[in-house]
């Protein structure tokens, strides 16, 4: 297990610096918060980077954090997300949230939603096929 100030150390190695935040994180957590922020938050996984973050972006955005949002958007940038990819992911987190609040608002029968969706990827598979045989 790191010492507190090996793990600043670390942070600092990391981002140059060690910021206000980092330091506020108490003792008890921080070995586990950095070592998620280090190898999960800010490191390709399953999900390479620019992807992660342009999904933390619209989380970020649909949460209104601020904070989120401004440290999504720089990072996604830094690792290749152009204008139109950033102005993608936060339509499709507005547009999640809306459709979410209308059928939640409305009470739409789950289980009717859930068949309709499973109806609709069935013909939506069938047509891919079709159309990779054609």
């Amino acid at each position: 297990m790191m010492t507190r100030e090996e793990i600043l150390r670390e942070v600092e190695q990391t981002l140059g610096f060690i910021p206000e935040w980092v330091k506020s994180v108490p003792d008890e957590l921080l070995t586990y918060e950095w070592g998620l922020f280090k190898d999960f938050e800010i490191a390709d996984t399953r999900i390479p980077l620019k992807y992660k973050q342009l999904i933390g972006l619209g989380v970020a955005a649909a949460l209104g954090c601020r904070y989120s949002s401004f440290f999504h958007k720089e990072v996604a940038k830094l690792h290749g997300a152009t204008e139109e990819e950033l102005k993608e992911a936060l339509y499709i987190a507005k547009h999640t949230s809306g459709w979410s609040a209308y059928l939640n608002g409305m009470q739409y029968d789950y289980d009717l939603f859930k068949g309709e969706m499973e109806r609709s990827a069935t013909y939506l598979r069938e047509e891919m096929r079709r159309r990779k045989a054609a």
